[in-house]
């Protein structure tokens, strides 16, 4: 079975339309999709015909934001329940908390003379969740840098001056607001985080002690190392185990949908949960 249990449409920091994608998934052949846009949940009623129409098992998801020691962590929700009151909330207080980032974003670059970034960065997101790819993209139109990779590199990236983290809520709480949507949680691409070995650990064990379900074993196109450690930890943890491309859009043949590594048959899926 082709699955692909984490991906962005431009509700979020993706491309492509809900519809769009999904499409675009029934072309690829995949069987199981879930949309994990940031610190948003919506699934339109012909999103869903659509995708049944096309024999994709759709799974509502969404990714959320958190705080883990000084590292951001994202958390993706599988199988959480849309009508979920607590969800309602969760998405209202991450709306206005990633609001509070990006101006807060905005702050800091007008401190090195990029005036207006976090309007211009507004109207670039429209009815996006507001985030840093915006920023990069005003950054990238406005001249500051010649592509979206500098925008990073010089700016938006780990340890640079966009890089805010302080806003997020605790990994706990996230933890708890996706199991009271009646999903299931799982720490997202753990390779990501650029952690050592022991910290990853430490990050895992704190995960499963909050009540995490799985982990991401496989995140897009990896090496065997990295897929054979997160399938010890997957094991040592007694974690599901999700794969997903984190697609953003049909830019990189590295992320492309439904495009990853092998996941480990040692592992016990997460679509297990709800099958």
């Amino acid at each position: 079975m082709k699955v692909d249990l984490h991906c962005h449409t431009n509700l979020s920091d993706g491309v492509l339309s809900p519809t769009e994608l999904v499409r675009y998934a029934g072309a690829l052949g995949i069987e199981m999709l879930a949309l994990t846009d940031h610190d948003r949940a919506d699934i339109l009623p012909e999103v869903s015909t659509i995708a049944r129409s096309l024999s994709i098992q759709l799974i509502a998801g969404i990714e959320l934001s958190s705080q883990w020691c000084k590292s951001g962590v994202h958390i993706v929700g599988l199988g959480i329940a849309l009508d979920s009151e607590v969800l309602q909330q969760v998405v209202a207080s991450q709306t206005q908390t990633r609001e509070m980032r990006a101006q807060e974003i905005g702050e800091r670059l007008a401190k090195l003379n990029i005036e207006d970034s976090y309007a211009q960065a507004k109207a670039i997101a429209a009815q996006s969740q507001i985030g840093r790819p915006h920023f990069a993209q005003h950054l990238v139109a406005t001249g500051q840098v010649k592509d979206i990779k500098t925008a990073y590199k010089k700016y938006l990236g780990a340890g640079k001056v966009g890089d805010v983290k302080s806003f997020w809520p605790q990994l706990e709480e996230v933890v708890g607001w996706i199991h009271a949507a009646n999903g299931h949680a799982v720490l997202a691409h753990p390779a990501k985080y650029k952690l050592t070995r022991r910290k990853l650990d430490a990050l895992c064990r704190d995960f499963k002690d909050a009540g995490g379900d799985g982990i991401e074993v496989v995140s897009g196109m990896q090496t065997k190392d990295v897929t054979d450690y997160h399938e010890q930890l997957c094991k040592k943890y007694s974690f599901y185990a999700s794969c997903g491309s984190d697609f953003h859009g049909p830019v990189s043949s590295w992320h492309d949908l439904g495009k990853m590594s092998v996941m480990p048959m040692s592992c016990a899926p997460v679509w297990e949960l709800w099958r």
